[in-house]
């Protein structure tokens, strides 16, 4: 009997042994951040700033569906941490170098799998790895965020799609667009999912976003507070088992039935990165480079025929064009009109937006009759202006590879590919597809009806522009949403995963209380000014032209200004701001710096420190808010300013905003 008991207790030590819990800690470069991991019976992560606590301790793991969970238990085979500091040159992007600095933990487990983490000055990411002989299919994953409190949270609900059954699985088909809900995260709505990227407030002035990068193959991640905690779990769609093609103009495709698992895996391959962007200051938050430092290298080898740019955009302003001898609308004279307003001011695209193809058709060969697109190619061409056009996703993806042969050898540049509305395995199976299919071709590509950025831009440079953003479309039908607030949240929040399609230029300005949602003559929320600003605020590689051309003739001035401003750029400092009220970013290109500020409905004067920014003049051009400005959001003064002793002052009205060349 004693025999028995010390072989009984002898086993039970070796079991706890087996599950040991073992930690690893990870400091970033410059050693304000520390992950602490934690192995044994559940792997774990936690993530502090200094003395702020960043992420409390939060699980992760991956479940297989022959029943195999990676991460628990997490038995590690070896370890091993080194240092990267790299410098990416960085194509159609926000600066022409970025610094990839980091320290990396790589965790083997037993089981064939690792799992990698990295800490940045500025973040922390971590990835699974799996190196198995056969393909095997992903039943969920654990991504937790714990918070050790409520802290207030950015929410960008999902708005769900009315329909039948599950409605968690309803808000998988959706736009990705939506305003912040600013709440303690335990007051989120249970059964409401959050896309990404969302930001939590932290102690000591600290902030924390919450994203993904080189989202490959597999699901979009959304994350939801089901129970009152402090705190996300993750939601994945399930992947497509059913889907009918119908929704918008029978262009997209409908899931009707999903399968019990997330993705299929091949074997060995890398999963996408969970990251925590984290900021000492506001400002930070609109500068990060982390989604495109962790993103996969290039693999489009030549881009010599690729030119980002800007596009005169027919869709806001409904066509609506005057003073003119033809009948506007979607016809030949019409986007004739375009091209000619596009080459006078040396913009290099015109898009041909929903309604040149045949309604409903869902066929991309079938040209309405009022559209002869050889001829618009041709005229265009003449005048040094690239025609692009808009295509459905259920359209494109018929027949891609013939699409985008017969269209590139026809002379077209690039496709705006829309409504995708989902995020799922097989969609994000698609944008990968399609940005490879459109580079053989020498085609750049937009998206909308998109999921966030993720990196692709990096890994297919003619990714030049996403939507997946609650942008100035909105105006034409939304008279309860605050655009201008709106407009000084997204740079901290939707702009760290990456550029985004907001579409302004509207030269119809409004102040709050005369604003008027309208489809056919469309206005904007704010100033002149402001509009002119979010030309070098927003980051916009394929940047639109919202109004109408006719509108723009009128406004000289500020068409020249708008045409002038380059799309990508060398250096990018941003000087001040603070999610929610204001924004002010500084961007270099060649000689010249580009300064945009933008305010919420608060008044505001600012004095900027230009000493940061290298290269400036002593003298400068500004367009600042007039004086009426507060009363006639289209009041505006342009002059010749000087700058005294490297420090610039200016006013910004409610809803305001100044852009300056030095």
């Amino acid at each position: 009997m004693k025999t028995k008991i010390l072989f009984l207790c002898a086993f039970l030590l070796s079991c706890t042994s087996l599950f040991a819990q073992k930690g690893y800690t990870l400091t970033s470069p410059d050693g304000q951040i520390t992950v602490t991991v934690n192995t044994g019976e559940q792997l774990s992560y936690a993530v502090k700033h200094g003395t702020t606590v960043v992420l409390a301790k939060s699980p992760i793991d991956m479940t297989l569906d022959d029943g195999r969970v990676l991460g628990k238990p997490a038995l590690v085979s070896k370890a091993k941490q080194h240092q990267v500091d790299q410098t990416l040159q960085a194509a159609f992007y926000k600066r022409n170098t970025v610094r990839d600095h980091y320290n990396e933990l790589t965790l083997a487990f037993k089981g064939n799998y690792r799992v990698v983490f990295r800490a940045y000055d500025d973040g922390v990411a971590y990835r699974f790895e799996s190196a198995f002989s056969k393909p095997f299919n992903v039943v969920s994953e654990t991504a937790d965020f714990n918070f050790d409190q409520d802290h207030t949270a950015w929410i960008p609900y999902v708005n769900a799609r009315p329909g039948k059954g599950d409605f968690i699985d309803q808000q998988f088909f959706n736009s990705f667009e939506n305003t912040y809900t600013v709440i303690p995260m335990s007051q989120m709505e249970p059964q409401r999912l959050a896309f990404l990227p969302v930001l939590v407030a932290l102690n000591e002035g600290k902030k924390v976003a919450i994203t993904e990068a080189d989202l490959e193959d597999f699901p979009g991640l959304y994350l939801r507070n089901e129970k009152g905690r402090t705190g996300f779990t993750t939601v994945h769609a399930g992947y497509p088992k059913v889907e009918e093609q119908g929704g918008h103009n029978n262009l997209q495709f409908i899931v009707k039935e999903r399968e019990p698992y997330i993705a299929k895996a091949e074997g060995r391959r890398s999963f996408p990165w969970r990251c925590l962007v984290i900021s000492t200051n506001d400002k930070d938050l609109a500068d990060s480079d982390m989604v495109y430092r962790l993103a996969s290298p290039s693999r489009v080898d030549d881009l010599s025929w690729l030119q980002p740019g800007k596009v005169a955009w027919d869709w806001w302003n409904n066509w609506n064009v005057y003073g003119v001898p033809f009948k506007a609308g979607i016809n030949n004279d019409t986007y004739k009109y375009y091209i000619d307003f596009a080459s006078q001011y040396g913009i290099e695209y015109v898009i041909l937006d929903e309604g040149w193809a045949v309604n409903k058709q869902a066929d991309l060969f079938q040209v309405v009759p009022e559209i002869d697109l050889k001829e618009l190619v041709a005229y265009g061409k003449e005048r040094n202006v690239g025609l692009v056009l808009w295509a459905g996703y259920a359209a494109m993806d018929k027949d891609m590879e013939r699409v985008c042969r017969h269209y590139s050898e026809m002379g077209i540049k690039g496709f705006k590919v829309d409504f995708m509305d989902r995020d799922d395995q097989k969609v994000v199976e698609f944008y990968y597809r399609m940005a490879a299919m459109a580079a053989k071709y020498h085609l750049f590509v937009d998206f909308h009806g998109a999921y966030k950025p993720t990196g692709l831009s990096r890994t297919y440079p003619n990714v030049l522009n996403y939507e997946g953003v609650y942008g100035l479309e909105q105006a034409k039908w939304d008279n309860e949403g605050d655009l201008a607030l709106n407009e000084v949240t997204i740079p901290f929040i939707r702009m760290v995963a990456g550029p985004f399609d907001y579409t302004q230029g509207a030269m119809k300005n409004a102040q709050r209380s005369s604003f008027s949602a309208n489809w056919g003559e469309p206005m904007s929320q704010g100033t002149r000014c402001r509009q002119l600003a979010e030309y070098v605020i927003f980051e916009s590689p394929f940047n639109m032209l919202c109004d109408s051309p006719s509108n723009y003739l009128k406004e000289d001035e500020c068409t020249r200004f708008i045409a002038s401003v380059p799309t990508t750029w060398d250096e990018t400092v941003v000087l001040d701001g603070k999610v929610g009220e204001y924004l002010v970013i500084a961007r270099k290109k060649g000689f010249k710096w580009y300064i945009g500020a933008i305010t919420n409905w608060e008044e505001r004067d600012l004095e900027l420190d230009l000493s940061v920014l290298k290269g400036g003049a002593k003298s400068g051009k500004i367009f600042r808010d007039g004086p009426n400005a507060n009363r006639v959001g289209k009041d505006y003064v342009y002059e010749q300013i000087q700058v005294m002793g490297d420090k610039v002052k200016f006013h910004l009205a409610k809803g305001g905003g100044a852009v300056m060349i030095w």
